[in-house]
């Protein structure tokens, strides 16, 4: 079946602009041209696509029909030509990730980088900030702290400010933070971390009777589940908190870490971590800045 592509490229811009003579710029003809194509199709079809207005165009409902399903195939052209044309010889990174890190923020934009950067395959493994990246052979580690990590190169990506959260549930009563003395505090494997949140708060620490987790994934599922209060980085848990699993009952933040992209300082920087690299600086702050160890 012959298909006319330059005349539905003429009716997807047409129906873009709603205009004539602007679809005619886009494409570069003249807006006669454009007619032209818009006509014959509409012959074709046997049917409108749209209507003629004095001051420029309405769709049809069988212009709105039309409409997406042309589009979207153009796009998809778009993109299978952009693999093609990549001359890139294919690479494969080896990313280890803090799993608090590549559940709550990388795996939803996932698929923007594998759109991105088609020519990496992406090997993505998760570790609770301890990390052999020589060992594993790791070309980019992610991880939590203040980037002084022996031998490595390390780039703040993400400054996530932990804050106290809980179920619903336990949230009812609390009216300030000292509130928080009657209830269980979870803690994570960095043992200062609610001294240092009830000194930001201008209060004395309570003794700490909580569980201890080695992952905020698990710590962050035993606060949904009632088990006490967590100290969490809010950027990762945006859909528990949208969701109403957790919340906040104090806005009170402790800012004691950030998300760094770490590499070895004897590891020659490939093209796809250098991609790799761009991107989530794009994805997560443009403002990153860079430190040297």
């Amino acid at each position: 079946m012959h298909l006319p592509l330059n005349a539905l490229r003429a009716f997807e811009a047409s129906a873009r602009h709603l205009n004539l003579t602007r679809a005619a710029e886009e494409l570069h003809v003249t807006q006669t041209a454009v007619s032209q194509h818009i006509r014959k199709l509409e012959e074709r079809l046997g049917k409108p696509l749209f209507r003629r207005l004095p001051r420029g165009l309405a769709l049809t409902d069988e212009g709105q029909a039309l409409l997406p399903v042309v589009a979207e195939s153009f796009a998809n052209l778009a993109r299978a030509l952009e693999k093609l044309g990549d001359a890139r010889p294919r690479e494969v990174l080896t990313v280890g990730a803090v799993g608090t890190f590549a559940v709550g923020w990388l795996l939803p934009r996932l698929r923007d980088f594998q759109q991105a950067c088609p020519f990496v395959d992406l090997r993505l493994l998760t570790h609770n900030n301890r990390v052999d990246m020589a060992g594993e052979g790791l070309d980019y580690a992610i991880r939590f702290g203040d980037g002084a990590w022996h031998g490595t190169h390390a780039e703040c990506i993400l400054r996530a400010p932990l804050s106290a959260m809980c179920s619903p549930a336990l949230a009812q009563g609390l009216q300030h933070p000292a509130d928080l003395a009657r209830l269980p505090l979870l803690r994570s494997y960095r043992a200062d971390e609610w001294a240092a949140w009830f000194e930001a708060a201008g209060l004395p620490c309570p003794v700490l009777r909580g569980a201890v987790f080695d992952s905020s994934l698990t710590l962050a599922e035993a606060a949904v589940q009632g088990a006490g209060v967590a100290l969490l980085p809010v950027a990762l848990f945006m859909r528990e908190l949208q969701q109403g699993r957790l919340v906040r009952p104090f806005a009170q933040e402790l800012h004691h870490g950030a998300y760094w992209l770490t590499r070895l300082q004897s590891r020659s920087e490939s093209a796809a971590m250098g991609a790799f690299q761009q991107w989530l600086h794009a994805q997560a702050n443009p403002h990153a800045y860079t430190q040297r160890l």
